[in-house]
């Protein structure tokens, strides 16, 4: 069945996906598992923010920031690698296996991660982690849809957004007070218990009564969609480490235009496709989803540089770097909110049109800012994104789940998370060539006029406890190279939240239900 809005469709799915939620509610303690889902959640983002405030600290400890965006991307990209795989099992053997599989493998990559002690460990530690991530996302989601109506999906998709605004508040604060107090192995630890509680109460309270088709699986599409993934992205590290195009990153390009004709070679003939291109026929479903990808994307860039902003050019402790994108958590509670009523009443089309200017307005800020800009002008610029992106990515989510039947709901929410991971690991990706490359441009311009500035200047100033063994007389000028950078990331930043708002453009005037 193609997914599309016609009244027909969207009143059979509807009608059978509303008589499987009455009758799982049933048997399962929809209050406990909707909890589960709430601490997984608060488990995810609470990493998130933890690492991005520790990082600074961390590329002092480790000496790392050539290689910083690893930390990141290698995350990204085993998440976004796993993730359709994840969702494709969700709808074949059930959620609750594969909900508690990335669980246990998120927790197991967390202790590992809390053991590195070089750069090199944490980077492969983070593939672990990510492993288990890319189950998290889109399977809570996908629960969500089995045991909520369409009515209440997206009231709940804001109060699960609570969840990740609560760790979002705590995150910075908790990551900068271990971060300054004890050590930055300590903030993967704490996932292990907020972990284990998730896996109990989902393990206990929730049970599928729901039929699942056991299909034959798609290796072939699942391994060359990991190949085209794997290739594009890698392609985009080779370019950002030689600063160029190059023989190695064309290869790897080639191998990823390759894996792609493989890839659809595959979904063509496969009797279950990992990723049915029937989907791809919705207008929307592509708007959604891309749209999705470029905001998320900016976001992780604000996610980064921002605390890295606090610490490393204002000279501010882990907790301040962390409180600075604290009003995001806040406000994109409210965004969500928002959305669960609008969705009801307005087009898709327009709501995005408004989540979008205002995520475009705040990305503008911070791309204008000079060097000393007061503190309090961060927290008003991270409200409104947290706004903008609370309306954004809840209208995306409920709107993919709502325009395909029930047996595609995992698969769907799986691309769409998919699409977020990849907007977020290309940008990371980009993020770290823009950065390196205009860092290296001002210090050798510093070199000709006879200033002596080094990269592991750059990497003690991004720690305020190292930052202070700089040479007093070079400080302003190594903070400035970093400000330069830093405005470089979000004025590209701003460009992908105006690409997303002309794609935008292009959506029908429909409401999501």
């Amino acid at each position: 069945m193609e997914c599309n809005f016609q009244k027909n469709h969207s009143l059979d799915a509807r009608g059978s996906q509303e008589e499987a939620v009455e009758n799982k509610q049933k048997k399962t303690n929809v209050a406990l598992v909707t909890l589960a889902i709430f601490v997984a959640t608060f488990m995810s983002a609470i990493e998130g923010t933890i690492v991005s405030t520790a990082m600074p600290t961390i590329i002092g400890n480790l000496n790392g920031i050539a290689i910083m965006n690893w930390v990141f991307s290698i995350y990204l990209l085993t998440s976004a690698l796993m993730t359709p795989i994840y969702g494709k099992l969700s709808d074949m053997i059930g959620r609750k296996p594969v909900f508690i599989a990335g669980l246990l493998i998120f927790i197991i990559g967390s202790s590992l991660c809390g053991l590195s002690q070089s750069m090199g460990q944490l980077i492969a530690f983070r593939a672990v982690q990510g492993i288990g991530a890319g189950a998290i996302m889109p399977v809570t989601s996908t629960i969500i849809a089995d045991i909520y109506p369409f009515e209440k999906r997206a009231k709940i998709m804001g109060l699960n957004g609570a969840a990740w605004g609560i760790a979002g508040i705590l995150g910075p604060l908790l990551g900068g007070f271990i971060v300054d107090q004890w050590s930055w192995h300590w903030i993967f630890y704490i996932n292990i218990p907020v972990g284990l509680a998730a896996v109990l109460l989902v393990s206990l309270f929730f049970h599928e009564d729901y039929t699942f088709e056991k299909k034959p699986v798609d290796y072939l599409g699942s391994f060359s969609l990991m190949g085209v993934l794997l290739s594009i992205l890698y392609g985009i590290q080779v370019v950002g480490d030689n600063g160029r195009l190059s023989t190695e990153s064309v290869s790897w390009f080639a191998a990823a235009a390759l894996c792609s004709a493989v890839f659809l070679f595959a979904e063509r003939r496969a009797a279950d496709p990992i990723i049915p291109l029937g989907l791809f026929s919705s207008r929307t479903f592509v708007i959604q989803n891309t749209a999705a990808a470029l905001v998320s994307g900016f976001l992780l860039g604000a996610d980064i540089y921002i605390p890295m902003w606090m610490q490393g050019i204002k000279g501010l402790k882990a907790a301040m770097g962390g409180f600075a994108i604290t009003p995001m958590s806040l406000t994109w509670m409210v965004g969500s909110f928002f959305a669960s009523r609008f969705l009801l009443k307005h087009a898709v089309k327009h709501i995005l049109a408004g989540s979008l200017a205002i995520i475009a307005a705040s990305a503008l800020l911070l791309g204008i800012l000079p060097i000393a800009t007061p503190f309090f002008v961060f927290l008003f610029i991270t409200a409104l994104i947290g706004l903008g992106m609370g309306l954004t990515i809840t209208t995306t989510t409920v709107t993919v789940q709502n325009i395909v039947p029930r047996e595609q709901i995992g698969i769907a929410t799986s691309v769409n998370t998919l699409f977020r991971i990849l907007g977020q690991t290309v940008m990371v990706s980009i993020y770290g060539i823009v950065l390196n490359n205009k860092m290296a441009q001002l210090i050798a311009g510093q070199k000709v006029s006879g200033t002596k500035i080094t990269d592991e200047m750059m990497n003690q100033l991004i720690n305020p406890l190292t930052a202070v063994n700089l040479d007093p007389t070079l400080l302003p000028t190594v903070r400035g190279i970093l400000y330069a950078g830093i405005h470089s990331i979000f004025f590209y930043g701003f460009l992908i939240v105006l690409v997303a708002m002309a794609i935008n453009a292009f959506d029908k005037e429909q409401k999501a239900n």
